[in-house]
């Protein structure tokens, strides 16, 4: 050993340790044995795993497993870690075993460290505190891990997620109210249909939006139910009876939230059905923002070679060849967004279904995708809200244009001249490049007057009988 390293030990032996790192033998064997990729588990995880060790020492030292001394020592070393100081001595990469025995033993070995150095003894010491008989104790990795699955995805979805979609609707509604009474050609098949109002098409996109926040609002809620209690396969052996209902009241004192214990802790072990569920409701999230994105990117188009029916806000330059150009951006990242997240949907549902007998070991990469979605969409939603829907600007003189100009207004004169005549003047106008009118007036199938009183598009925006 030298200066720059300690030794620890675990149960394979002696671990050179970095004299200045706080995890233990465990951590650095991960870090050692899964150099893989950069991915790391954000901060909000770890504070929340600090938080369950938190809420595991007061529940120890209530029912008789912790001393005060022990318990009020661990509880120091979580408090730290809750403030983010100690963030350094969380390095492991998410890709390791699949039940998150690793990421446990780094909170544990940390935790320990912290709390024996407050207490006058080394790093490495396991005196007065342990990592497994004393921070992890009453738990496993197996049941500990999908908790914090659980508490993290749900404050995420809580905090940030929902917070951002709200914004999006705001946003998208004021829109809608402003453009109400913008009349415009509509499209069905990316063809000439009858016509819309530029506030009804906003209108369609903030109801897919709400429905979306109802979705995900319920599938938050099915995250209440914690597999804490179960430890190793789910029927809590080496635990209390009060363990669970206990350590879930700290949760919820210590988080301010509102968590149940689980009603079968064997399936919150072998399955993560509420995730998937979850994240299904990001996937329908992202194909909604897809389509909106899209209609507004093709709405933009332009300024004089397409449709050009809205201008978006010029948030930078859009070539570095073509000099004066402006792209829709915001619509880019938003539905490169959107690809990442129906990706991390085909993670997590193969990653879900192969829970075998008493344990799903995918849970990493299951909670990976799930909050890396859940931050992608947020952060999107809130630059996409801010920085283009808020400051779109419709062109009304375009829109006019394509209303005046779209062959299925005749589809008003359908009760009048019927189908078939109101199909032949429809093509008679466009092989013949005519105004609608002009076709109906040479085919003699109205008059001048009365089509003029038939066809007005402010009274083709909704049932006319």
């Amino acid at each position: 050993m030298s200066n720059s390293s300690r030794t620890e030990k675990d149960s394979l032996g002696e671990v050179e340790i970095p004299a200045d790192k706080l995890w233990g033998a465990q951590s650095q064997r991960s870090l050692h044995n899964f150099a893989i990729g950069q991915d790391r588990f954000p901060s909000e995880f770890i504070h929340d795993y600090a938080l369950l060790k938190k809420a595991a020492a007061q529940v120890n030292e209530l029912l008789g497993d912790l001393s005060a001394t022990e318990a009020n020592l661990i509880q120091q070393a979580c408090d730290e870690i809750l403030s983010g100081e100690l963030d350094a001595h969380f390095p492991l990469s998410v890709w390791q075993t699949g039940s998150g025995t690793q990421t446990n033993m780094n909170l544990n070995e940390v935790i320990a460290n912290v709390g024996n150095q407050i207490a006058g003894s080394a790093p490495g010491s396991n005196t007065p505190l342990h990592p497994n008989d004393h921070v992890n104790r009453s738990q496993s990795s197996n049941d500990s891990f999908p908790t914090v699955m659980h508490i993290t995805a749900r404050r995420y979805g809580l905090q940030k997620l929902l917070p951002a979609l709200a914004r999006l609707i705001s946003a998208v509604t004021e829109q809608e109210v402003a453009c109400k009474d913008m009349i415009k050609s509509g499209r069905t098949h990316m063809m000439d249909a009858t016509p819309v109002t530029l506030g009804q098409e906003f209108g369609a996109f903030r109801s897919q939006l709400e429905f979306s926040h109802q979705q995900i609002e319920s599938a938050l809620g099915s995250l209440r139910e914690l597999a804490i209690g179960g430890t190793a396969v789910g029927t809590g052996l080496n635990t209390r009876r009060e363990w669970a209902s206990t350590i879930v009241e700290k949760i919820n004192q210590l988080s301010g939230m509102d968590f149940l214990p689980a009603t079968n802790k064997f399936a919150q072990l072998a399955a993560h059905d509420a995730l998937l569920n979850l994240h299904s409701q990001l996937n329908l999230l992202a194909t909604a923002l897809m389509k909106i994105g899209n209609d507004i990117r093709l709405m933009n188009s332009g300024p004089r070679c397409g449709l050009a029916e809205i201008t978006l806000p010029a948030n930078e330059p859009g070539s570095s060849i073509m000099p004066g150009k402006v792209n829709p951006t915001q619509v880019e990242a938003l539905t490169m967004v959107c690809t990442r997240v129906m990706g991390n949907q085909t993670t997590v549902s193969i990653a879900a279904s192969q829970g075998q007998f008493q344990l799903n070991v995918y849970k990493p990469v299951i909670i990976h995708c799930v909050l890396e979605s859940q931050q992608l969409l947020a952060d999107a939603m809130h630059s996409f809200a801010d920085n283009c829907i808020a400051g779109l600007v419709a062109n009304e003189s375009r829109l006019g244009f394509y209303t005046e100009q779209t062959l299925m207004l005749v589809t008003a004169l359908n009760p009048h001249i019927g189908y078939d005549n109101a199909a032949r003047a429809a093509k008679h106008a466009h092989e013949k490049q005519l105004t609608l009118r002009e076709a109906v007036l040479e085919l003699g199938l109205l008059s001048g007057d009365d089509y003029d009183r038939l066809i007005q598009p402010e009274s083709m925006l909704g049932p006319n009988k």
